[in-house]
């Protein structure tokens, strides 16, 4: 079987909730689960943002490292980071939200939606203690399947 990549490095302009940026090389030793996503997309809002808050009160304490990152592929203008601010700030979300970088050419997708060649939003990424991209779900998953895939990682040495 084929030993997984390396999960690509975040390419980010910003970040929110943390007073310092993540990077992901140095959550290595960690679980993380970062989910992609952007505030106008009714499938984020209704299901992905909710679960994703669950998922870090329930296994951040835990030591499972659980990120945002804002992956603005359409309506750039109305996702600014002032509005992007606005709404981490209503819906209450307190883990870190990292801006994906625009497109060197001007192009509409962003740096690590093209890094991590994703479909679109939401985009849930699963990454294990060596740093390797291990599950990359485009939609919603179900909360009992999404908090096994996440044990699993957990309990691995």
């Amino acid at each position: 079987m084929d030993q997984p990549a390396l999960a690509p490095l975040w390419r980010t302009s910003e970040w929110l909730n943390t007073p310092a940026p993540i990077d992901l090389e140095a959550q290595r030793g960690h679980v993380v689960v970062a989910c992609a996503f952007q505030m106008l997309c009714p499938g984020c809002v209704a299901h992905v943002i909710p679960q994703i808050k669950a998922v870090h009160d329930l296994f951040g304490p835990q030591g499972v490292v659980v990120v945002g990152l804002h992956t603005v592929f359409e309506h750039h203008d109305a996702m600014t980071v002032t509005a992007l601010s606005a709404f981490v700030h209503e819906y209450g979300i307190r883990f870190p939200v990292g801006v994906d970088r625009p497109a060197d050419n001007g192009g509409p997708v962003p740096q690590t939606m093209a890094a991590y060649r994703m479909q679109g939003t939401p985009t849930l990424i699963l990454i294990d203690r060596a740093g390797q991209l291990r599950r990359q779900i485009f939609g919603h998953i179900p909360d009992l399947r999404l908090g096994a895939e996440i044990m699993r990682f957990v309990d691995e040495h």
